[in-house]
């Protein structure tokens, strides 16, 4: 009776420890993403800098197994109607605001939170932010992946007062999750032009950064 007991108890013990190695070593996963906490319409480059529009949004990547994710390339959509953009390049950076072109992101299981900017393809394209219901897409390329994978698929409405605001070069439209409503609140930000002192010692500046220790 006791031989069986141990028997029993040694094949639990192996079963727990195959578990745990597929769990933690072979199982594969999925790439997940948090709903984005800010998503932003409007023109790269602090909104004075470029005449070109992008994409940007705010989120929680992770991994569901222990054996993370490998992204080679992420990009999203814009859909409004018949109407299709894409915008495939992908910037994204942290808090300190250092940004770095998207070429290769190891995702773990506890997560990895950036700022992700996507900005259009540099063949020509131009696109606005007309009035209407977007649908904004979400889609990340793993490594030896065949295709995208979409992570994220997000309803937004821009208004008509919003369209006409954003057609100026200095006007973007955030849009903040409210996790109480389950919606979005959309606001328009203003920035003002930068004086040319502000200028001048923004390039001096990057230049002594830029000059070598004597």
């Amino acid at each position: 009776m006791e031989t069986w007991i141990s028997m029993i108890i040694s094949l639990l013990a192996l079963s727990v420890s195959g578990i745990t190695a597929w769990l933690t070593l072979f199982r594969k996963g999925k790439l997940l993403m948090t709903q984005p906490t800010s998503i932003f319409f409007g023109p790269d480059g602090g909104f004075f800098e470029s005449t070109q529009n992008k994409v940007y949004l705010r989120t929680l990547l992770y991994s569901s197994s222990k054996k993370g994710q490998v992204i080679e390339s992420m990009h999203v959509t814009l859909e409004r109607g018949e109407t299709k953009q894409n915008f495939s390049i992908w910037v994204h950076g942290g808090q300190k605001g250092d940004l770095f072109r998207g070429s290769g992101l190891f995702v773990t299981y506890e997560g990895v939170t950036l700022n992700h900017h996507f900005l259009l393809p540099p063949d020509g394209s131009d696109f606005r932010f007309l009035a209407g219901n977007y649908t904004l897409k979400v889609f990340a390329k793993l490594v030896n992946g065949d295709k995208p994978t979409q992570l994220y698929s997000i309803p937004l409405v821009v208004s008509e007062s919003q369209a006409e605001e954003l057609k100026q070069k200095q006007v973007g439209l955030f849009f903040d999750w409210g996790p109480d409503q389950g919606n979005y609140y959309s606001h328009l930000d203003i920035k003002s032009e930068p004086d040319l002192e502000q200028i001048m010692e923004l390039v001096a500046n990057k230049k002594m950064q830029r000059t070598p220790a004597g």
